[in-house]
């Protein structure tokens, strides 16, 4: 059973993440904190052999919590569950040994792969016969996800409809979302629909004077 501690600031997200952790087979939650500090005490008190780490935490950055854990021996391996997008930052995490690197917003069946290619990595260990198999070994951390967005979509516009989502808890409709990210009626329910349906967003009818109601769309947890 792999030991997994969720680092993440906002109560609400680190709750969705130790859900679809405790979903995929092999893993257990050992402990959920919101900060840099919990992190690194709770890696030293309890047996931990994977951390989902946030970057943006109250007290200091992801990046900075790697590099205590090595400073101090430990040799917890790093899943970086964040929306920082910069490459600088995907490069200083490879640098500190995160061995995968998860962009928020996600669905369940991204984290589950990662998780599962993590495994499959782990499984590997062992001495190496030949070239061949260091290659192999380091393939299964570096495949491609097979969970990119649908063809058409993008990432760029996939971003803003989670901010504006962000922006009004309390949900709004597609033609608001198009309205304040500057696309097409059709293209904001495009993207609003395939949020829902990947969990990271749900649907509320709002019933208006006559006529049908009309859907409006409200983030999750793990959209932020």
């Amino acid at each position: 059973m792999t030991m997994v501690l969720v680092v993440e600031d906002d109560p609400v997200a680190a709750e969705a993440h130790r859900q679809y952790v405790e979903r995929v087979a092999g893993f257990t939650v050992a402990g959920v904190v919101h900060s840099g500090g919990e992190a690194l005490r709770f890696c030293e008190r309890h047996t931990v052999d994977l951390v989902l780490l946030d970057f943006y935490l109250p007290d200091t950055h992801g990046l900075a919590v790697c590099r205590a854990l090595r400073a101090a021996g430990s040799a917890v391996d790093v899943i970086a569950v964040t929306s920082a997008r910069d490459l600088a930052v995907v490069k200083a995490a490879v640098s500190v040994g995160v061995v995968q690197y998860l962009l928020k917003p996600f669905t369940f069946a991204s984290l589950r792969e990662k998780l599962e290619t993590y495994v499959r990595f782990r499984e590997s260990a062992g001495e190496a016969a030949d070239q061949t198999d260091v290659d192999r070994a380091l393939a299964t951390l570096r495949s491609p996800t097979r969970t990119a967005l649908p063809k058409g979509m993008s990432a760029e516009t996939l971003d803003a409809i989670v901010a504006a989502l962000r922006a009004e808890p309390a949900g709004l409709p597609a033609g608001t979302a198009a309205e304040t990210t500057g696309v097409s009626r059709v293209t904001a329910r495009r993207y609003l629909e395939y949020l829902a349906d990947n969990g990271l967003a749900r649907r509320e009818p709002h019933y208006g004077q006559v006529g049908r109601p009309e859907v409006w769309y409200v983030a999750s947890a793990s959209s932020g």
